[in-house]
């Protein structure tokens, strides 16, 4: 076997991993979300702390799983080991981004889920037993009308 057929069927496998431990994430809708945080799961933003700054839900831990740097996207390093320092593995979780704009726009496609999945699937590898993810993320929470702490209602 030559060596681009390795790597093909390697590639394949990996693949194949990652589909299985996503599927085992379970994603929620908002509505279910609102009335899981409001029975005692945690609110986990996976956002960056500027997008998060720029409006969150009232109570809720903010744990960046990834950076934006120049050179692009760059996973959080310590996302673990912060969250761990925020939550026990046996809390119940509910797992949010959404990617934002600087004019306070939400981004639409791809890129929207995609961090709360990624997340989601580490705390479960991590074994975190009552992982969630919230469907729509924050733009679903805003557009239905929820409470949101934006910076203003701090001071």
């Amino acid at each position: 076997m030559d060596l681009f057929k390795i790597v093909l069927s390697l590639l394949f496998l990996f693949h194949l991993g990652l589909c299985r431990t996503q599927s085992e994430v379970l994603t929620v809708d908002v509505h279910s979300a609102k009335d899981l945080i409001r029975s005692s799961h945690r609110y986990l933003d996976v956002r960056t702390e500027e997008e998060f700054k720029k409006g969150h839900l009232e109570n809720a831990l903010n744990v960046p799983y990834c950076f934006f740097t120049p050179e692009g996207t760059v996973k959080n390093p310590k996302f673990l080991e912060q969250v761990a320092a925020v939550c026990n593995k046996d809390d119940f979780i509910v797992v949010q981004p959404r990617l934002m704009t600087d004019n306070g726009k939400f981004l639409k496609g791809c890129k929207s889920g995609v961090r709360s999945l990624q997340a989601s699937v580490d705390l479960l590898a991590a074994d975190y037993k009552n992982v969630k993810n919230m469907g729509g993320g924050y733009a679903a929470w805003v557009d239905n009308g929820f409470t949101v702490k934006k910076p203003n209602d701090e001071f």
